[in-house]
């Protein structure tokens, strides 16, 4: 709307096809490329200590044919893979860098994986508990509904996560997660609002394939906040002190103040790598002091969880992380992928930008999950 020379955000206004600038097709890439600073409102995160890198390549296309097609891909931005503090791969796209923040995207759902896993050490929370024991606020879309199914996208309701469909839900999740302004001269809706609307909830006993859906990190985010001994802030201060980033973290933030874990992150490929390293380490900091629960990531990794679908069958989603049992990552919206060796200590960040309507491609991401798999292998 203009009046008087007052215009919606260009960057946050929704267009026609339901998309706000910076995730629309021919805006995606610089809009990934910039969303640290295209965000309606985040916090930035700068660590104590840094984990200093130093070469150590390796001719990693030889090893790894598919590598060279996948960062010839007019969607690649960047790749980085350690060993300890060992860059073993790097290389960017010429209009980007290995050390410029990019969205992450769904790859921040890690910090649910950590953070719930320090609750649950402290006695703070129960994974069997009901989500409204914690949230008496909560509509029927999760009331039922317990913690562990929430970490094991094991729940079903009516949200809905079609990147190919305008309308979908997780499009009207972003106005909650400060990535868009509301349609007209609406309010801007809390995280907690928007938690609460959703219904539906259905008890469909175990449950084999994850049905993904990252309304249910954001509930987790509303569950971590109301138990945790220090803010959600503090948590994410430790964990960048944990891990040694050289550049920033930087996460969106809602209405009412709660990060958006389920996708509002944004880091370098090489501090993305240097996260990698921090779980291939067990979750110990740069001085080898425990901060994260290593025995809930080992149970992570070797209990029986939800498959995701086909083709990345081969991965199950477990406690908010996926993994084979070895290796454990995340993927996120738009190309992008973090996998770690917890055996050889290797960890790979990708870091890419799909431009097609949707913003996603499921082939795309079994061939970037793919040869990253490959280089811990060929690697190690």
């Amino acid at each position: 709307m203009t009046q008087k020379g007052i215009t919606s955000n260009p960057d946050l206004a929704v267009g026609a096809d339901n998309k706000q600038r910076w995730n629309q097709p021919a805006h995606r890439r610089h809009g990934f490329h910039n969303a640290h600073r295209l965000f309606r409102r985040s916090l930035m995160v700068r660590s104590r200590n840094v984990l200093s890198l130093e070469p150590a390549p390796q001719d990693m296309t030889k090893h790894v044919p598919d590598l060279a097609e996948l960062m010839a891909h007019p969607a690649f931005s960047a790749i980085c893979c350690l060993r300890d503090n060992q860059i073993i791969l790097e290389a960017a796209a010429p209009d980007f860098s290995s050390t410029h923040p990019h969205s992450i995207q769904s790859v921040t759902k890690l910090h649910v994986h950590l953070i719930i896993g320090r609750l649950l050490e402290q006695g703070a929370l129960s994974l069997e508990a009901r989500v409204s024991d914690y949230l008496p606020f909560i509509g029927s879309g999760y009331g039922e509904a317990t913690v562990q199914s929430l970490l094991d996208m094991a729940v079903t309701n009516d949200f809905t996560e079609d990147y190919s469909d305008p309308n979908s839900d997780c499009y009207s999740e972003e106005i909650a997660l400060g990535w868009r302004l509301p349609a007209l001269e609406q309010d801007e809706i809390t995280l907690q609002e928007f938690a609460a609307s959703i219904t539906g909830f259905v008890d469909a006993g175990p449950v084999t394939q994850a049905d993904y859906k990252s309304a249910n990190t954001d509930v987790l985010t509303l569950i971590a906040a109301s138990v945790s001994p220090i803010s959600l802030a503090a948590q994410i201060e430790q964990i960048a002190d944990a891990v040694g980033y050289e550049g920033a973290f930087y996460i969106s933030c809602s209405k009412d103040g709660y990060p958006a874990f389920s996708g509002g992150g944004c880091l370098s490929a090489r501090d993305l790598a240097r996260f990698g390293q921090f779980i291939a380490r067990g979750g110990t900091d740069l001085f080898g002091n425990p901060v994260a629960n290593s025995i809930f990531l080992d149970h992570s990794l070797t209990r029986t969880a939800p498959a995701l679908s086909a083709p990345k069958d081969w991965l199950k989603y477990s406690n908010h992380l996926m993994t084979d049992g070895r290796l454990a990552g995340h993927a996120g919206y738009g190309g992008q992928f973090l996998l770690t060796d917890t055996q050889t200590g290797i960890s790979c960040a990708f870091l890419s930008v799909l431009q097609n309507e949707a913003g996603y491609d499921d082939t795309y991401m079994s061939q970037v999950a793919n040869v990253l798999r490959q280089i811990c292998t060929a690697v190690a």
